[in-house]
């Protein structure tokens, strides 16, 4: 998958560096900020904090 990514990229390696730190970034802030929260419900986990 990731090869498949490099290869459809346009440019050369400079812009394909920049290019995959912006996809990256793109998608650790999608999971982050909208993904995670919905899933976060659905969880079986109800408390994650540890009383002393």
């Amino acid at each position: 998958m990731y090869v498949w990514i490099w290869r459809h990229l346009p440019g050369r390696l400079a812009l394909k560096l920049v290019q995959t730190l912006v996809l990256f970034a793109a998608v650790s802030t999608l999971l982050l900020f909208v993904v995670f929260p919905l899933v976060e419900p659905h969880l079986p986990i109800a408390q994650v904090a540890v009383n002393p």
